[in-house]
């Protein structure tokens, strides 16, 4: 695993916990320093209105992972307790469940995701929804392979036949195995998270103005590329970074874990 996966985000982590508490201004209008280039003072700019850059990145981040955390938890909590169910229950139950999941998993999550979030409306808690109900089909279809293989093992039959009721043995025998691969799974997802909250405010669907968010920055930035270029690069290296180092940390957990190697 590379130490740098891990050290990135936990810089953003730190950066977006401690940005509250550094007196910053992230809304504040200063039409006299619109498109300023990184100086003394402001150390990445400022945006079309003046505002500190590196003031709406921290609040951008502070957004970005408000939401990949909160989804990722309440997401991967239903997805994890329905494919629990679904895998270790079988039968009439595994097929309903199934077919649910299957019709979420038609749609590209993120066209999906745009879609609740057009029907919901833009802000804060919608966007969290509208993710949640997009995002708990991965963690669902994986436990529910996982649950299906490991109510055979020699462990489990036996502590059904000791007597052991069914959400005993799904929370004593079956789930503390399932914990790798949903970490992982979780990993991978916040990655995607960040992303779709970007796309979504870019589009206009997620956090509004003033608010700060990653994705609206690169919006509102496009427009002075040429003129002010650190604007855009700003919102978009910070993305890249957290985005990219996550899924690095994915790749090493799920190295790290690999029973094969």
């Amino acid at each position: 695993m590379k130490s740098w996966s891990l050290v990135i985000p936990l810089f953003w982590v730190v950066a977006a916990a401690v940005a509250p508490l550094l007196g910053l201004q992230p809304d504040v209008i200063h039409l006299e320093h619109i498109l300023r280039t990184p100086d003394w003072d402001a150390w990445l700019g400022s945006d079309d209105l003046g505002r500190d850059i590196l003031a709406r990145l921290l609040a951008g981040a502070r957004v970005s992972l408000t939401v990949a955390m909160t989804v990722t938890v309440v997401a991967g909590v239903a997805g994890t307790l329905l494919g629990l169910v679904s895998g270790y229950f079988g039968g009439w139950l595994d097929r309903l469940l199934m077919r649910v999941t299957d019709v979420f998993q038609a749609f590209p999550g993120i066209l999906l995701a745009i879609a609740f979030a057009a029907v919901l409306g833009p802000g804060l808690g919608n966007l969290i929804l509208a993710l949640c109900l997009t995002s708990w089909v991965g963690y669902a279809r994986l436990t529910r392979a996982q649950a299906l293989s490991l109510r055979a093992r020699q462990h489990v039959e036996a502590a059904r036949a000791l007597g052991g009721s069914p959400w005993y043995v799904m929370r004593r025998h079956v789930l503390p195995l399932l914990a790798a691969p949903l970490i992982v799974e979780a990993t991978y997802g916040i990655a995607g998270l960040v992303v779709a909250e970007a796309s979504l405010s870019f589009l206009g669907l997620g956090i509004q103005p003033p608010h700060a968010s990653w994705g609206a920055m690169l919006r509102d930035g496009v427009r002075y590329l040429l003129v002010a270029p650190h604007y855009v690069l700003a919102a978009g290296l910070s993305l890249m970074s957290l985005v990219l180092a996550v899924n690095v940390l994915g790749d090493g957990l799920r190295d790290a874990w690999d029973v094969r190697t």
